[in-house]
Formats: structure tokens, C-alpha cells, sequence
């Protein structure tokens, strides 16, 4: 017996959004977007669907076992703590500030600019001895990722904050040309 599509409800351009579509994409559990306002609950949400679809698509998005999970919590939790705000505000004031029509601010950008050059920093280090930020196999710690880097690497000035860095441009490399974020792309360019 099919089950129903999950419903995905916000547009695809949302990063919280598309960060629920790759994951859905990557588990290979078919979904229907409906398109309203999303919040901030998509790591959970993620988290959700790859526990329920454990044994479909990509099984180890979210770990198979207690000490692979706690890696990728640790990462999700530095995506969401020290990745998301600089990025999320860079994201905002080099993308959609000029698309609203509002004035870019500059000691902000600088500001978050900093603050995002350290994390990356870290991640650098990280992925010298890793190929992905928990491990060896690509999970939720590197899915979560993708919406905001895919707006700078793609639509700022600011890419060279992820690609002149040798293992963070790998890895960059690594995540964004996998088929479901392909997908999630070409979805946020119709």
C-alpha cells in the first residue's frame, strides 16, 4: 500500500525549506510542497523524517548508532548556533536587501563576515581530518548547510569565503552537487 506524500508546506526558496526538501530528497520519501510561511523548525523536521524513513534512501543521514548521532547533533548544533546567524545575515544583506530595495548594512556585513571566517576556520580543521563535518559519510550536519552557502557561493561576491579554502571547497564541491540538493536548486529557479 502507497503512503500519501509528505506535505512540505513553505516555498522552496525558503532555506528552511529547502533544507526539509534535500533531506525528504535524499531519504527518498515522496513529498507535496504546498507553499505558505515556514518558521524555524526544519532541523527538527528533519530530524523527524530521517528517524520515521531510517531504512530508506540515504540510511545514515542521521546516524546509525548512539555515537554517530551524538557527531552530528554536535554539528547540527554548531550549524545552528555559530553557521546560521553570520550566514543567515549575510544571506539577508547581500541577496535580498538589494532585491527589497533596502539599504545594505556595511558594519553588519563586516561584522558577520568576521564572525562567519571563524567558523569556517573550524570547519577547515575539521574537514582536514573528516570528509564530512560528523564523519565520513555525508548526514543532516552537512545537508543543513546547503540553503545559506548555496546563496553566498551562488549569488554574492562572498564565495571565496568557502572556496579558497582547501577542505571546506571540497566539501562545498562534495555537497552541492548531489543530486537531491540539485533538485532542491532547480526548484528554487522556476
Amino acid at each position: 500500500m502507497a503512503t500519501a506524500p509528505v506535505k512540505v508546506f513553505g516555498p522552496p526558496l525558503s532555506t528552511a525549506v529547502s533544507r526539509v526538501l534535500v533531506c525528504l530528497l535524499e531519504k527518498d520519501v515522496p513529498f507535496q510542497l504546498v507553499p505558505i510561511s515556514m518558521a524555524k523548525e526544519s532541523r527538527a523536521i528533519c530530524r523527524y523524517i530521517a528517524e520515521k524513513y531510517a531504512n530508506k534512501g540515504t540510511t545514515g543521514l542521521y546516524g546509525t548508532n548512539p555515537l554517530v548521532k551524538a557527531s552530528i547533533d554536535q554539528w547540527l548544533e554548531a550549524e545552528s548556533q555559530s553557521f546560521n546567524p553570520p550566514s543567515s545575515i549575510l544571506t539577508f544583506q547581500l541577496v535580498f536587501a538589494p532585491r527589497m530595495k533596502l539599504k545594505q548594512d556595511e558594519a553588519l556585513i563586516k561584522q558577520n563576515e568576521a564572525k562567519l571566517v571563524k567558523v569556517l576556520d573550524v570547519y577547515e580543521n575539521r574537514l582536514g581530518s573528516s570528509r564530512y563535518l560528523a564523519g565520513d559519510e555525508f548526514t543532516m550536519a552537512d545537508l543543513s548547510h546547503l540553503p545559506n552557502t548555496q546563496f553566498l557561493v551562488e549569488k554574492t561576491d562572498r564565495a571565496e569565503l568557502f572556496t579558497s579554502r582547501k577542505n571546506v571547497g571540497r566539501w562545498w564541491t562534495e555537497i552541492s552537487t548531489r543530486p537531491s540538493w540539485k533538485k532542491v536548486v532547480e526548484m528554487q529557479n522556476v
